[in-house]
């Protein structure tokens, strides 16, 4: 585009674009080389590339990140971290299930863990780890099929996301009866079980209470995520 100045003519507009009189005629729609221009015109000038100021190129879009709530640095009043100083009064507890541990008792991103996850294949056989009675055997949300067994001096066993339950409530059960099958029921990313051992309104670490050399048990590897929303 031309902005005609003073003294410009249609000639020697053209002449200082190097195009024709005939072709800046035609592309501003003239009637002729001869029609009058005025100061302050613009004219098209064939040929000449518009220059445009593009916009600068957007940024791309950040993936959205998921914000993870943390979990508070104290534990709640209903789980402890502290090794119980009461192992005289404790039951003879075995191990409910073989496997690694998958999720261990204690703090994670969201939230407090108040047992341990052990890794098991579905269907395997999983057992009473103490002598007791049955006092809840049924499906909650969060646990899915979920077995609850009370023993001595006020001691509660918790096995949750079990494939199948094979005990009600008020049975006897012994150490190492079978009393479900592993399973992902409930909040469950994995074949798993999720077992608790409580006394009162306190959860304890498993680990502090399971016989050696398993009391090392080994915590396998894995993504923390992967199982962060399990019970």
């Amino acid at each position: 585009i031309h902005e005609v100045r003073a003294g410009d003519t249609l000639i020697s507009i053209a002449k200082h674009y190097s195009v024709t009189v005939t072709a800046l005629v035609d592309a501003n729609g003239l009637k002729s080389r001869n029609t009058p221009i005025r100061v302050g015109q613009r004219l098209r000038i064939p040929g000449l590339a518009v220059t445009r100021t593009s916009a600068p190129a957007s940024r791309p879009a950040r993936p959205a990140v998921r914000a993870v709530a943390r979990a508070p640095l104290r534990p709640p009043g209903t789980l402890t971290l502290v090794v119980p100083d009461f192992i005289e009064q404790t039951p003879m507890f075995s191990w409910p299930v073989e496997g690694p541990i998958i999720s261990p008792f204690g703090r994670r991103q969201s939230g407090w863990h108040r047992g341990i996850d052990i890794k098991a294949d579905l269907g395997v056989p999983i057992v009473a780890s103490a002598q007791g009675v049955v006092i809840a055997s049924g499906y909650e949300r969060r646990y899915g099929r979920v077995i609850r067994i009370e023993h001595v001096n006020g001691f509660v066993t918790l096995y949750a996301h079990n494939d199948e339950n094979m005990v009600e409530v008020g049975d006897r059960v012994v150490t190492g009866q079978r009393i479900a099958v592993v399973g992902r029921t409930g909040r469950a990313s994995t074949h798993h079980l999720h077992f608790e051992i409580r006394r009162g309104e306190l959860s304890y670490n498993p680990l502090y209470m399971l016989p050696l050399p398993r009391r090392n048990a080994h915590v396998e590897e894995t993504d923390e995520e992967e199982h962060e929303h399990d019970e």
